[in-house]
């Protein structure tokens, strides 16, 4: 019983610490950015993809309906997925090319200062600190699958439309993974109001991620056309695709600081407010951009047959298995 009422004290303070559950971009702008990829897939790409279009863009948002605190093992698994907050895990360089071994990273760090450093400990794992590359890699592959299993099925004359249905639902998956990525308050602790030291007196207010990705993107009306111009050419097609998910992250992280800036001006009232409109229709684009680049190279990758590795990331014998996860991560790719 005394641990019981130990535990239930506690409660409020591992409330006040715990994340809001942020709903990333809103329909709106998830439904656009993923319609504004699918459009700029050019005749070499996946052209398949545009007959489900309707499907793809009114799905956009189903990774957030697996959040809910009524699944809870769907919670835990999918909630870390959608965020990146870099500043939980700077301390870890470089990025683990496993899920599984960035999770025991976090914990052996959590380990390591839990006594000296409580407060830090207490956010030192994978919902304070997000998994979404993982998700979104995750996705990527299973996408290069079902791709491989389309032209298979296309190339013996038989029929393609389970097939264009599996890759449809990953590219909605992939698609989420990418579109939060591109909201630079899904990659920083500042996601729900900024957190410690605050000497620019930024708001606090965790209704601020709302207020930016679904308040103001519906409030200015967002369509593909407004940001179909600024998406350019297919780019992505060579190079490690991990390291450029990290890189895109990178890059919607350096802005968050800028969402704070524009939202001390009326927060994010004004819906003429060309700087805010500027700052959604860049992130939404350069989303577009990253899902149809992704799409593309992954059906540029489903055209090679799978070469098997030798030893198998499973075999101790593999130079790189970690016997810690039982695998080896995943290597570089060209």
């Amino acid at each position: 019983m005394r641990l019981f009422l130990l535990a239930a004290a506690a409660l409020p303070t591992l409330a006040a610490l715990a994340p809001t559950t942020a709903l990333a971009w809103g329909g709106t702008a998830h439904a656009v950015i993923d319609r504004a990829a699918i459009e700029a897939i050019p005749d070499s790409g996946p052209t398949f993809l545009r007959r489900h279009i309707d499907y793809i863009a009114g799905s956009a948002s189903l990774p957030d309906g697996w959040r809910g605190d009524s699944e809870p093992f769907s919670k835990m698994e999918e909630d870390p997925n959608h965020g990146w907050f870099k500043e939980q895990f700077a301390f870890l360089k470089p990025i683990p090319r496993s899920r599984h071994e960035f999770v025991l990273a976090l914990y052996k760090h959590y380990e390591a200062i839990k006594d000296k450093d409580p407060a830090t400990a207490a956010r030192t794992n994978v919902r304070w600190t997000g998994t979404l590359p993982y998700a979104a890699m995750e996705s990527y592959e299973r996408l290069i699958a079902c791709m491989r299993q389309f032209r298979a099925l296309q190339a013996a004359r038989k029929d393609t439309s389970f097939s264009e249905q599996h890759c449809a639902f990953q590219v909605i998956r992939l698609g989420h993974y990418i579109g939060d990525g591109a909201q630079p308050l899904h990659d920083s602790v500042n996601s729900d109001g900024w957190r410690g030291e605050n000497p620019k007196d930024y708001t606090r207010d965790r209704t601020i991620h709302g207020r930016f990705e679904s308040e103001f993107v519906d409030g200015i009306g967002l369509t593909v056309k407004d940001i179909a111009p600024r998406i350019g050419a297919p780019g992505h097609r060579d190079g490690d695709m991990f390291t450029a998910v990290l890189a895109f992250l990178d890059d919607a992280s350096s802005r968050m600081e800028q969402v704070y800036v524009l939202e001390k001006r009326d927060g994010f009232s004004n819906f003429k407010d060309k700087d805010v409109r500027e700052m959604v229709y860049a992130q939404t684009a350069g989303g577009a951009a990253m899902l149809r680049d992704m799409i593309c190279r992954a059906w540029a990758e489903s055209a090679s047959k799978p070469q098997p590795l030798t030893p198998s990331p499973l075999d101790p014998a593999n130079p790189a298995h970690n016997p810690e996860t039982g695998s080896a991560p995943a290597q570089v790719g060209a």
